[in-house]
């Protein structure tokens, strides 16, 4: 595949993602650490922390996505990553509960109306047939970006010091900065005019786009299988070393840096992208079974069916991730991309949030059988997409555009 898109604003949206996401690995690999040894937070302080943060960044979404409609998808970036920045350096400052619930909610808007103005930038500065094409890249960039930052906060950690977090989190804020710099270069996109009649947030009163959303977003608890219950698994029930799953996750980083535009062919249809959330599921479902036999078998077993279930898993992460794209590009009247954009990334905030207990519950807490149980569920999701992305297709051609109304 292709390291960069071809020049133009594909390209500038991957090299700002690109500066933007070594900032996320930096925070990523060291935020625990420094929260509890550098700003004297406890680990259930933290644990609340980011709890909330989660929370208002999914309430968040569909609102700040209507932003970005109204006042342009490159303001609203820009000034979300600028914003983004000067949040990051506040986290100096935190020491104490309050304070960081504080830094950390504002970051969550700030983060959120970055989803919701990326999406739309997406839209208005891609060609149709190509914007599935661009997030793939957009994805790809992200592993590499945090791959990169997470070996650079290795020397923040191996110091441990107060100055070494310090020097991390300014090093993440100068990257939002960056990136906010790069993404000036994109071409200007005029704000959408507010509807004349209705409903300003459209995309909350799309059941159908939502019910793909709350499917979708259940979907994305798969994440928190690789990083959440496999360790715990791999620890605590099978022979396998540790170490594996150091291998499991640098293989799942190789395979979407390297596959995922290539999953995305196919998925710029809204009847593609369905069948793709389909073979997701059926993949993700498989992988779930592979771990469950690894419990209990000898070393070499176990390894190779860790391995065959991360490979599994991967798989049905790339088809997921595209026919996310897919589905909720299409599914979005050209008027309305980021509130859709910020509506659709509500998904993921609730997987995100429901994932630790659903996967630590039922993998770890009830073994072999809890990952059959995951399986299912999964396979389940994927089963439905087609019919509630068919369901969304026919609601939104029943129903036009809402006209605008000129803005002064």
């Amino acid at each position: 595949m292709r390291l960069l898109p071809e020049p133009g604003p594909a390209r500038i949206l991957t090299l700002g993602t690109l500066v933007r996401t070594v900032g996320r690995g930096l925070w990523l690999v060291a935020s625990a650490l420094f929260l509890t040894r550098s700003a004297g937070l406890s680990a259930t302080e933290v644990g609340l922390g980011l709890t909330v943060s989660a929370l208002v960044g999914l309430l968040a979404s569909a609102p700040a996505g209507y932003l970005a409609d109204r006042l342009g998808p490159r303001a609203t970036q820009v000034v979300a990553l600028v914003v983004g920045g000067v949040l990051t350096t506040a986290l100096l400052a935190v020491g104490s509960l309050p304070a960081f619930l504080a830094v950390g909610a504002a970051t969550a808007v700030a983060d959120a109306a970055d989803r919701g103005a990326k999406g739309a930038l997406i839209a208005g500065s891609v060609p149709a047939d190509q914007r599935v094409r661009t997030r793939a890249y957009l994805r790809a960039t992200t592993n590499v970006g945090i791959s990169v930052g997470a070996v650079l906060a290795g020397f923040a950690l191996a110091a441990d010091t107060r100055a070494a977090y310090a020097a991390l989190i300014l090093t993440a804020a100068v990257t939002y900065l960056l990136a906010a710099a790069v993404f000036t270069r994109l071409p200007y996109l005029a704000p959408t005019p507010a509807p004349t009649h209705g409903p300003r947030l459209i995309a909350l009163r799309d059941r159908p786009f939502l019910a793909f959303t709350v499917l979708d977003g259940l979907m994305s608890m798969h994440f928190g299988l690789l990083n959440i219950a496999l360790p715990l698994w791999i620890v605590g029930h099978t022979r396998a070393p540790a170490w594996v799953l150091s291998g499991l996750m640098l293989v799942n980083t190789l395979v979407v840096v390297l596959f995922q535009v290539r999953a995305a062919r196919g998925t710029e249809s809204l009847t593609g992208a369905a069948r793709a959330a389909r073979r997701a599921g059926l993949a993700i479902a498989a992988a779930c079974v592979l771990f469950a036999a690894s419990g209990g078998r000898s070393t070499g077993v176990a390894v190779a069916l860790l391995v065959g279930g991360a490979l599994a898993h991967v798989v049905g992460e790339l088809w997921h991730s595209a026919a996310g794209w897919g589905i909720s590009f299409g599914l979005a009247p050209e008027n309305a991309h980021g509130q859709y954009q910020g509506a659709y990334s509500m998904g993921y905030e609730l997987g995100k949030m429901v994932a630790p207990v659903v996967v630590t519950t039922l993998a770890v807490g009830w073994g072999g059988p809890g990952w059959l149980v995951l399986g299912a569920l999964f396979l389940s999701l994927g089963a439905l997409v087609p019919g509630v992305v068919g369901w969304a297709a026919r609601n939104r051609s029943a129903a036009p555009d809402p006209a605008p109304v000129a803005v002064p």
